[in-house]
């Protein structure tokens, strides 16, 4: 078993860092973001009126109370400026919350509700949202830092440097409120999502190793010694520590394999790992290797984009929706995906130690697996939409031009379960041959 361990190919590519925990759950909400933007600018402002201090207190050292009577007018402009402000900021809020709850409805409705997590874990809109409050929560610490004094030799302080900083967060704001725009405009484009989903998901094949085996060498492997089950709470399998888990059987000599692929759901006793060639290793050096959450996500699931787009393509293929333009376009990207797997090894990843010996087997989506994740439930979505037909037959026909002989099968079964189910649908036989001629563009 070792010589076939080390005799497989090295792994050229990085592997995917593990997702932390606390840092999906802070992308994943609101409040972390304009928290820690309030209690910066709270900072910020403490310093900004020690800097008004010094300044009074230096003029007023030097006995030039001429310019403290100018700074005095000047501060009674810019109360009235930073009132507008801090009563504009608030609408500003509640139009950005606004378009936001209307982008997540629309996205929910109209593609599928797994893509409102784009909307959730825009970067932009929570910078808009921490820079709106904290420039709203700037205004009242301003107009509460005014001295009611008009005595030049009196005053204790001017919030000069404070004014100038809330026109800066002003215009800040006002940028980020017009790239907020842009950008959520842009992600209500059912173009720029599923452009999104097919970066993400380049992302993750990216990230694979490049060395694989398929079932044969999973099975040189032998019989599994030991198994170790799942501990923690009920959720979806999104993520596995690879490095914790090589270190581990490195230390230990033996090599595991991952039961479940990343995306199953699991449950308390279900076994998640095979322990192969010696005794199971201690379960504190296994703890934290595996992450579960309520939903998928891209990190290391190879099938979560496929499965976006197979599911924008039957929301738009419903009858409540009916915009097979939308599903046409979800199956550039099904055909761009698989096209680029088309001849990478794929049904398991091999991961290594430093010595090049395989420590863990990480079981991946196979070839046929991806293809029907891609075509099957479009394909029968599809009968009665002429467009869509045509689309799926052009890019089957590609594909068949790119997959090495072995891999055929499963686009040849897809090809010809469309052209019987249009025979069946489509009485006339001019219909019949306008739906199976293949066209990239579907129609036109």
């Amino acid at each position: 078993m070792s010589d076939w361990m080390v005799t497989q190919g090295s792994t050229a590519r990085r592997r995917a860092r593990p997702l932390s925990p606390l840092r999906e759950y802070l992308r994943d909400t609101f409040w972390f973001a304009p928290m820690a933007a309030m209690v910066s600018v709270f900072v910020v402002w403490v310093g900004a009126q020690a800097l008004d201090t010094a300044i009074v207190e230096a003029l007023r050292d030097e006995g030039d109370y001429d310019t403290l009577d100018e700074l005095l007018r000047f501060a009674e402009d810019a109360k009235a400026v930073v009132s507008a402000v801090g009563s504009a900021m608030m609408t500003f809020i509640g139009v950005v919350f606004s378009i936001s709850l209307v982008a997540v409805q629309m996205a929910s409705g109209q593609f599928t509700p797994r893509v409102v997590r784009i909307f959730v874990r825009s970067r932009i809109t929570k910078a808009t949202f921490a820079v709106f409050l904290a420039t709203f929560v700037l205004t009242l610490l301003v107009l509460a830092s005014f001295d009611s004094v008009d005595d030049p030799r009196a005053v204790t302080t001017v919030p000069l440097v404070q004014s100038v900083l809330t026109l800066c967060m002003v215009a800040l704001s006002l940028l980020l409120f017009v790239l907020y725009v842009n950008t959520t405009l842009r992600l209500m484009r059912i173009g720029h999502v599923i452009a999104r989903i097919a970066t993400e998901s380049f992302r993750v094949a990216a990230s694979m190793p490049v060395s694989t085996g398929g079932q044969d060498d999973d099975a040189r492997l032998g019989s599994a010694t030991a198994w170790v089950p799942h501990e923690g709470r009920a959720g979806v399998l999104r993520d596995v520590h690879i490095a914790r888990l090589v270190r581990v059987a490195r230390k230990h000599g033996v090599v595991l394999r991952l039961i479940p692929r990343i995306g199953d759901f699991v449950v308390p006793g279900m076994p998640v790992l095979a322990v192969h060639g010696g005794p199971v290793p201690p379960r504190r050096a296994l703890r934290y290797a595996v992450s579960v959450g309520v939903e998928r996500t891209y990190h290391q699931d190879l099938g979560f984009g496929l499965r976006q787009l197979s599911d924008i393509a039957l929301r738009a293929l419903s009858s409540a929706i009916n915009d097979p333009t939308t599903a046409v376009q979800a199956l550039d990207r099904v055909v761009q995906f698989l096209a680029a797997l088309s001849r990478r090894p794929l049904d398991a990843a091999l991961h290594r130690d430093r010595g090049g010996t395989v420590r863990l087997v990480q079981p991946v989506p196979g070839w046929t697996e991806l293809v029907d994740l891609g075509f099957t439930e479009v394909r029968m979505a599809a009968i009665g939409s002429p467009q869509v037909c045509r689309r799926m037959l052009a890019g089957l026909d590609d594909l068949l031009l790119l997959v090495p002989p072995e891999r055929r099968e499963p686009l040849l079964r897809h090809r010809d379960l469309l052209r019987q189910a249009v025979d069946r649908s489509e009485p006339a036989p001019a219909d019949r041959a306008f739906a199976l001629h293949p066209d990239r563009q579907g129609i036109g």
